[in-house]
C-alpha cells in the first residue's frame, strides 16, 4: 500500500503541529464495513501522539447537535478488530442535512472542547454536511481538520475508483443472482420469471454486479436494468419473451429507482413522489409492478424478491478485499487530518497492472451532492447485460469464491 500527499487547494495545511481531539461519525445507509474503516480511523488516531482523546458522535452529526459523545480512547485492539466483521454502523447513523446555522453551532461545540479533527465516514451526502463544517471552521478562524471517508453500496462517488462498502453488496448480488438462476430454473414450470430489485440510486453498479457470477447465456441474470436507460415497456417485454424461449425462464435484475422516459418511477402510477431529507426520491415497489406487467402482458406467472437492507449487511458476504480497503481508507484518513488537510475525501486510484489501489484525496465539493453513473463501455444497451469490461473493473473487489454451480447432463435414458 503506498499513501501519496493530498492534492487540491481546498486541502491546504492549516498548521500541522496542532494538538487536541479527534471525532468520527457515520452517516447514511449502512454498509457491511462501515466498521472496518471506523476500526482504521479509531486505532491511527490511538497511535497519534497530537490526538489527546478518540471521541465518537452517536448518530452522526445528530450526535453533535445533541451533546451525544461517546470517549472511543480506551478501545481495545481486539474490539477494533471485532468490528471488521460488524455490519451497520456501531455508533449509529443519520440522514441529517444540516444548515449553515447548525454547521457553526458544531464548530462552536467542537472548539469549546479542544477538537481539532474531524473525521466523518459517509456519502455524497455526508460530504455535503462535512464541506459544511469546514466552511464554517474557516469562517470562525477555527483550526478544524475536516476529512471525510468514502463509503456507498451505490459505488456513485465521483473522484475515486470505487467506493468501501461497494465489494461487499456485489458479493452478495452476484451470489443471490446465481442461487435465484437455479432455482428459477428448476421451477419453471410453475413460476417461469423472476425479478430480483436491487439498490442503487442514479447509477447501476449494484444491478450490474448481478452477472458477475454469470458464466454461460443460459445463468442469471437474462438481463440487467439499471438507472441510467430509461424503462422501456415493449423492451423489457421483448427480452423476457426471448428468455422464456431460450434457456425456458428468465431471471431479471433491476434497479428500485428504474425510471421512465419521463424520470418517474416505473411503479408510480401518477401517485406525489415520497423524498427523503437531501430530496432523493423513494423507491416505489418497481419489481412488483413489473411482475404484474409480465402476467398481464405475457400470461405466464412471475415472482419478485427485493433483498432490501440485507444486501448491505448479510455477514456471509463480507469482501476480504472490502474490508481491508476500508480500514485503510479511514486510517488515511487520520494521516491527512494530521498532516494539515481539510475540507477533503479520501479516494482510491488503482494502479495499471495487477489490482492494487494508492490513496490520495480530493476536495469535498466534488464529491458533495455529485453522483457517477456508470460508463457506457461497462453496459450494453442492446443485451441489456453488462459487458466484459465491467467484470474486469469489478471483480476484484468481491473477492474469491463466487457460485459456480453445475448443472448434471447426460444422455437421456431409452
Amino acid at each position: 500500500m503506498r499513501l501519496r500527499p493530498s492534492q487540491g487547494k481546498a486541502m491546504t495545511p492549516t498548521g500541522r503541529g496542532t494538538r487536541g481531539k479527534l471525532i468520527v461519525g457515520q452517516s447514511g445507509g449502512c454498509t457491511h464495513v462501515l466498521n472496518a474503516s471506523l476500526h482504521g480511523v479509531i486505532a491511527e488516531a490511538q497511535r497519534a501522539r497530537s490526538v489527546t482523546a478518540v471521541l465518537g458522535m452517536r448518530h452522526g452529526i445528530e450526535g453533535i447537535l445533541r451533546g451525544d459523545i461517546l470517549n472511543l480512547s480506551a478501545a481495545s485492539p481486539q474490539t477494533l478488530a471485532a468490528l471488521d466483521r460488524t455490519p451497520a454502523a456501531a455508533l449509529g447513523s443519520c440522514r441529517r442535512r444540516i444548515s449553515d446555522e447548525e454547521a457553526a453551532a458544531v464548530v462552536q461545540f467542537l472548539d469549546k472542547r479542544s477538537v481539532r479533527f474531524f473525521i466523518y465516514i459517509g456519502g455524497n451526502d455526508s460530504a455535503d454536511t462535512s464541506h459544511r463544517i469546514a466552511l464554517a471552521a474557516r469562517a470562525q478562524g477555527c483550526d478544524l481538520r475536516v476529512v471525510g471517508v468514502p463509503k456507498t453500496i451505490d459505488n456513485d462517488l465521483p473522484e475515486t475508483d470505487h467506493c468501501p462498502g461497494y465489494g461487499s453488496a456485489a458479493r452478495f448480488i452476484a451470489s443471490v443472482t446465481a442461487d435465484t438462476g437455479m432455482e428459477t430454473e428448476a421451477m419453471r414450470s410453475v413460476e417461469p420469471v423472476k425479478i430480483v430489485e436491487v439498490m442503487g440510486r442514479n447509477a447501476g453498479w449494484l444491478a450490474a454486479a448481478s452477472a458477475l457470477a454469470k458464466r454461460s447465456p443460459r445463468d442469471a441474470p437474462h438481463l440487467v436494468w439499471t438507472p441510467e436507460i430509461p424503462f422501456d415497456r415493449a423492451l423489457f417485454l421483448r427480452l423476457v419473451r426471448q428468455s422464456l424461449k431460450n434457456p425456458g425462464y428468465c431471471v431479471a435484475v433491476i434497479a428500485e429507482t428504474v425510471r421512465d422516459k419521463r424520470g418517474l418511477p416505473v411503479a408510480s402510477g401518477g401517485r406525489r413522489l415520497e423524498r427523503d431529507a437531501f430530496g432523493h426520491v423513494r423507491a416505489q415497489d418497481a419489481a412488483e409492478y413489473l411482475c404484474g406487467l409480465v402476467r398481464a402482458e405475457l400470461g405466464v406467472r412471475a415472482r419478485w424478491d427485493k433483498p432490501g437492507t440485507i444486501q448491505r449487511m448479510s455477514s456471509a458476504h463480507f469482501s476480504p478485499v472490502d474490508v481491508r480497503e476500508a480500514r485503510a481508507c479511514g486510517r488515511h484518513a487520520v494521516r491527512l487530518a494530521l498532516g494539515g488537510a481539510t475540507d477533503c475525501m479520501v479516494v482510491m486510484r488503482r494502479r495499471k497492472g495487477p489490482y492494487a489501489v494508492d490513496y490520495d484525496s480530493t476536495p469535498l465539493v466534488r464529491i458533495a451532492n455529485r453522483d457517477r453513473p456508470m460508463p457506457k463501455r461497462f453496459f450494453s444497451p442492446n443485451a441489456m447485460l453488462p459487458t466484459p469490461a465491467f467484470k474486469r473493473y469489478a471483480l476484484p473487489l468481491v473477492g474469491d469464491g463466487l457460485p459456480n454451480h453445475p448443472r448434471l447432463a447426460g444422455p437421456r435414458p431409452i
